[in-house]
């Protein structure tokens, strides 16, 4: 039980990317005046809870409304994990999720698709399909990593001035190859199960 929430941990925590979404959190709060600032990174992260664990528990009949099969979903959501990680590993000008807009942000860029961005959703489906045991363990680690959030994105402006731009980018870089490495197994798992169902 340990292992699997410590796996579904890390595995949420890599796709929703914390870290290197921290540049993206300080550039779209830049023009926020810093007393909001907390307010807006709480609410942000909260509602970005709240979409994964609605389609934590409503995945399955969301699969079944479309007729998308679990293995369908487990080698498109590897699919699309794995073209993540390449953009982490070899960074884009407009970095992993695109440019976002100007303004005080609200859901949109930080909490979608920042944290519950595609591949997210995808991942968070998958459990969905899996027991009521296994379920709650993922929400404890869905909670234990929307904690890890709030402690960096709080944290983000002294963060980068601590670490600097270029640890930074040699952390993103390093979850980017374990990231890749993790779609590439889940995208081995449903080509295993597809082979089964032959």
């Amino acid at each position: 039980m340990t292992e699997n929430f410590f796996q579904t941990f890390i595995l949420l925590l890599l796709v929703t990317d914390p870290f290197g979404n921290v540049p993206l959190f300080a550039a779209a709060l830049q023009p926020v005046p810093l007393a909001r600032r907390p307010r807006i990174v709480v609410r942000e992260c909260l509602i970005a809870f709240a979409v994964l664990l609605v389609f934590m528990f409503f995945g399955r009949p969301f699969l079944h409304a479309l007729s998308l099969s679990e293995v369908s979903l487990r080698i498109a959501g590897s699919v699309i994990l794995l073209m993540i990680a390449i953009r982490m590993v070899f960074p884009h000008p407009d970095g992993v999720l695109g440019k976002s807009e100007g303004g005080e942000p609200f859901i949109v860029p930080l909490a979608i698709p920042a944290l519950a961005g595609p591949s997210a959703l995808a991942t968070v489906l998958l459990f969905s399909s899996e027991t009521r045991g296994d379920v709650m363990i993922h929400v404890a680690a869905l909670a234990a990593v929307v904690v890890v959030w709030l402690a960096v994105f709080l944290g983000a402006d002294r963060l980068q001035r601590v670490l600097g731009t270029q640890v930074m980018t040699a952390f993103e870089r390093l979850m980017g190859l374990i990231l890749a490495a993790m779609s590439i197994e889940m995208l081995l798992g449903g080509i295993r199960e597809f082979v089964k169902t032959l």
